[in-house]
Protein backbone atom coordinates (compact mmCIF):
# COMPACT_ATOMS: atom_id res chain seq x y z
CA UNK A 1 0.00 0.00 0.00
CA UNK A 2 1.04 3.88 -0.61
CA UNK A 3 1.29 5.99 1.93
CA UNK A 4 2.29 9.84 2.91
CA UNK A 5 3.11 10.29 6.31
CA UNK A 6 2.33 14.39 7.63
CA UNK A 7 5.19 16.02 8.87
CA UNK A 8 3.80 15.10 12.70
CA UNK A 9 6.08 11.67 12.00
CA UNK A 10 9.95 11.05 12.06
CA UNK A 11 11.59 8.51 10.31
CA UNK A 12 11.09 5.80 13.33
CA UNK A 13 7.46 5.94 12.18
CA UNK A 14 8.81 5.49 8.37
CA UNK A 15 10.85 3.20 9.06
CA UNK A 16 8.17 0.93 10.81
CA UNK A 17 6.03 1.23 7.50
CA UNK A 18 8.68 0.44 5.41
CA UNK A 19 9.48 -2.69 7.69
CA UNK A 20 5.61 -3.78 6.64
CA UNK A 21 5.88 -3.84 3.22
CA UNK A 22 4.46 -0.34 2.37
CA UNK A 23 6.00 1.95 -0.34
CA UNK A 24 6.40 5.21 2.52
CA UNK A 25 6.58 9.43 0.92
CA UNK A 26 6.66 11.53 3.69
CA UNK A 27 5.97 15.39 3.19
CA UNK A 28 9.47 15.82 4.86
CA UNK A 29 11.36 14.16 2.32
CA UNK A 30 9.57 16.64 -0.51
CA UNK A 31 10.52 19.63 0.98
CA UNK A 32 6.52 20.44 1.76
CA UNK A 33 6.37 21.10 5.63
CA UNK A 34 3.92 23.81 6.21
CA UNK A 35 2.01 22.79 3.31
CA UNK A 36 -2.12 23.90 3.92
CA UNK A 37 -4.73 21.21 3.79
CA UNK A 38 -5.62 21.47 0.06
CA UNK A 39 -1.94 20.99 -0.90
CA UNK A 40 -1.66 18.07 1.60
CA UNK A 41 -4.89 16.60 -0.10
CA UNK A 42 -3.88 17.38 -4.06
CA UNK A 43 -0.79 16.11 -3.02
CA UNK A 44 -1.69 12.53 -1.63
CA UNK A 45 -4.54 12.40 -4.79
CA UNK A 46 -1.66 13.12 -7.56
CA UNK A 47 0.65 10.29 -5.44
CA UNK A 48 -2.72 7.75 -5.34
CA UNK A 49 -1.16 8.42 -1.13
CA UNK A 50 -3.34 7.69 1.73
CA UNK A 51 -2.85 10.59 4.22
CA UNK A 52 -1.33 9.33 7.62
CA UNK A 53 -1.59 12.35 10.28
CA UNK A 54 -2.06 12.82 13.78
CA UNK A 55 -3.49 16.63 12.71
CA UNK A 56 -7.02 16.39 14.51
CA UNK A 57 -8.07 19.73 12.81
CA UNK A 58 -7.09 18.49 9.00
CA UNK A 59 -9.88 19.66 7.06
CA UNK A 60 -12.01 20.95 9.94
CA UNK A 61 -14.75 22.43 7.69
CA UNK A 62 -15.25 24.50 9.98
CA UNK A 63 -12.02 26.51 10.97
Amino acid sequence: MKFKLDENFGVRTQGLFQEAGHDVKTFRDQKLQGCNDITIYETCSVEKRCLVTLDMDFSNVFK
